[in-house]
């Protein structure tokens, strides 16, 4: 992972407590910020030209060429069209020819890049962040994420301003194109392993919670493809008005779940603002969980095509446990989608993701889709013949916790984590991304932030008890 950069301003709340706001970071995960404010303290006009200009001089380097093609779309936020208008201006005036989406999902503007042979994509989409985030999102000619020396490559380029703009004579050019909406339905539907039949025949009633952004264009034709007819349809306007928490979690999922013992639902999908993470509401309103809708597709895909699967080091190992039913073997690589990636073209995975949600197929294409992932679920829920809470149980119950620990005043967290390593490195451990510990009755994962003086420990075990106990015996060790 590229280091991340971050700006902040400081501000008083309403109680006139000074509150620092972290309000402009660039990432592995793109150039992501609020919007308004100075240029430098959000996401401005300024920042985005800067930010664009160098990702089209990078891009231009990258392939080799100076006339290049870069595939754009966005979600629904409220400020997208602004951000849009200025990303494609950009782009005309460092002389490249611009694919404008429009409203489109993360996995569809990936795939248009591999459709069109383009040179690049940019996403404009802050995921699951609030309204008043945006973010550029950058991809390679693959149509993936950037890696991590790619990465540096653009901000060193923005942070000195090394980029030109074109003369009037090769200036770019500029093309509307909002057909991949249905390519990407059509995709879906002519994967090997989506059973269209089978969906149809299930007669499934299914609910879905877009919150308000893309999704709400993009699913509901997706289902009717699928063979659903009946689909209930929570916040599926492209208004940009998050109704609630935009991140798939179950605290904020109350409505979708109630709806859907209300109206006797078969199952709901509910999906982030750019569509690349898909959470799952049971029949009876519980959640399936985030992390394993990951090991529900995998358990479908390997029972058809046994093989290797990964996930980051912060998701479930019931992903293992389903692995190994298999015959097949489990890696875990790197929190972030293009370490995922990387680790999955290494290993020759068939399937693989992140536990929040985020379904990789290869056989599609190497980014997160919903789109793919709901094809996939559906179909096996149909072939199951079993409720989805049924579906659920067949798969082990671990329980996930997730702390924050604050280090204000310890100037070496590296140390920090070095200490736990030594201290249970009898254990099975992983060292790639902070340090992971495998106990026997579950796994520790500890990650130090690169904007706050912070530990995120993540523990995993069959009970939410226990997992909290693996947490303390860490802090223990820390703190002695």
């Amino acid at each position: 992972m590229f280091t991340q950069r971050s700006y902040g301003v400081s501000k008083l709340n309403k109680n006139k407590t000074r509150v620092n706001y972290m309000t402009l970071i660039k990432s592995i995960s793109g150039i992501r910020g609020t919007i308004g404010g100075k240029a430098g303290d959000g996401l401005s006009p300024l920042d985005v030209v800067k930010f664009t200009a160098a990702y089209a001089t990078w891009a231009k380097a990258n392939v080799g060429k100076e006339k290049i093609t870069i595939v754009v779309g966005r979600d629904a936020r409220i400020s997208g069209p602004m951000v849009d208008k200025i990303v494609a201006g950009t782009l005309v005036g460092m002389g490249a020819n611009v694919i404008n989406l429009g409203l489109s999902t993360t996995p569809t503007t990936e795939l248009a890049v591999d459709w069109e042979k383009a040179d690049g994509g940019i996403i404009l989409t802050a995921s699951h962040n609030p309204k008043q985030w945006n973010a550029l999102k950058l991809l390679n000619n693959k149509g993936e994420f950037l890696n991590a020396a790619d990465g540096e490559k653009i901000l060193e380029i923005a942070d000195n301003e090394l980029f030109s703009f074109a003369g009037v004579n090769d200036l770019g050019c500029m093309k509307n194109d909002d057909s991949f909406l249905q390519k990407h339905i059509d995709h879906v539907c002519n994967l090997k392993l989506v059973d269209v039949e089978a969906i149809k025949l299930a007669n499934f009633t299914v609910a879905l919670d877009c919150v308000n952004s893309i999704g709400g264009t993009f699913l509901p034709p997706l289902l009717k493809a699928l063979g659903v007819d009946n689909v209930i349809e929570l916040y599926c306007e492209p208004n940009g008005q998050f109704p609630h928490n935009p991140e798939p979690l179950p605290e904020n999922l109350t409505e979708i779940s109630a709806l859907i013992k209300d109206k006797k639902a078969d199952v709901g999908f509910v999906v982030d603002p750019d569509v690349d993470r898909l959470a799952i509401v049971n029949e009876d309103g519980s959640m399936f969980g985030e992390e394993y809708t990951l090991v529900a597709v995998a358990d479908y895909i390997l029972s058809c095509t046994p093989g290797n699967t990964v996930s980051n080091l912060s998701s479930t190992r019931a992903l293992r446990d389903v692995t190994e039913k298999y015959g097949g073997s489990y890696a875990a690589a790197a929190v972030g989608e293009v370490n995922v990636v990387s680790k999955m073209k290494e290993t020759s995975t068939v399937i693989g993701g992140e536990g929040n949600g985020g379904i990789i197929y290869p056989e599609s294409h190497y980014g997160r889709d919903a789109l793919v992932g709901i094809g996939l679920f559906l179909t096996h829920l149909a072939k199951s013949g079993k409720k989805c809470s049924e579906l659920r149980a067949t798969y082990p119950d671990y329980k996930i916790v997730k702390h924050k620990l604050e280090l204000e005043g310890i100037a070496n967290i590296d140390a920090v984590l070095d200490k736990v390593y030594t201290k249970f490195r009898e254990y099975p451990c992983n060292t790639i991304d902070g340090v992971k510990i495998n106990f026997p009755s579950g796994w520790v994962h500890l990650r130090k932030s690169n904007t706050e003086a912070i530990i995120r420990i993540y523990a995993e075990a069959e009970s939410e008890k226990s997992a909290n106990q693996l947490v303390e015996k860490i802090k223990k060790i820390i703190f002695s």
